[in-house]
């Protein structure tokens, strides 16, 4: 005769934030306000799922990791990531191109602004609004953004970027112009 085993019923907690089971709430969208509410209400399931020991236990457990990288190590490799950024963001250049289009009529592009952490966007519409012209973000060529706004205003551009965005070196501004040969 066989025996039957009763299932077991398992209980589940649901976040008070977003209202998803615990150990989904990193897909709702409001994960720190998940997790504060949590390490506040059940401690013990907010340690089994975002301790780091036991993360890390886990990471050995399930991928057959023999040995974690240390603290050190991973400092180590932050601070190398963190040296190669600021040598890039030195050598970057934002280039100012005033183009002419047809006649006498000309647009301003900027390139290079999203290399030092400034939002494209919002800078494109800081510059309409300062300009009083329409400004627009596009994609260049090589698949970088760059500020397209109508006028001639290569340097009154710089000057407002070396005002607004202090992050950006103002040695590392160049203002191009390029003009069309006239026929003759």
């Amino acid at each position: 005769m066989a025996t039957t085993e009763t299932p077991q019923i398992k209980s589940v907690v649901y976040c008070q934030v977003c209202t998803l089971p615990v150990e989904y709430c990193e897909f709702g969208g409001t994960i720190k306000a998940c997790k504060e509410w949590l390490k506040n209400n059940h401690e013990d399931v907010y340690n089994r799922l975002y301790a780091v020991d036991s993360l890390s236990a886990d990471m050995k457990d399930k991928l057959g990791v023999s040995g974690a990288a240390s603290a050190d190590e991973v400092s180590t490799k932050e601070t190398r990531r963190a040296e190669r950024e600021a040598a890039k963001r030195l050598a970057s250049k934002v280039i100012i191109k005033i183009v002419e289009r047809t006649r006498r009529k000309r647009v301003t592009t900027v390139r290079g602004l999203d290399i030092f952490g400034v939002e494209t966007k919002k800078a494109a519409k800081m510059m309409a609004n300062k300009f009083a012209t329409g400004a627009s973000v596009t994609k260049s060529g090589d698949g970088k953004d760059e500020i397209v706004i109508q006028g001639d205003l290569g340097y009154d551009v710089q000057e407002f970027i070396e005002e607004k965005f202090k992050e950006v070196p103002a040695d590392n501004i160049d203002v191009v112009e390029d003009t069309k040969s006239k026929k003759k």
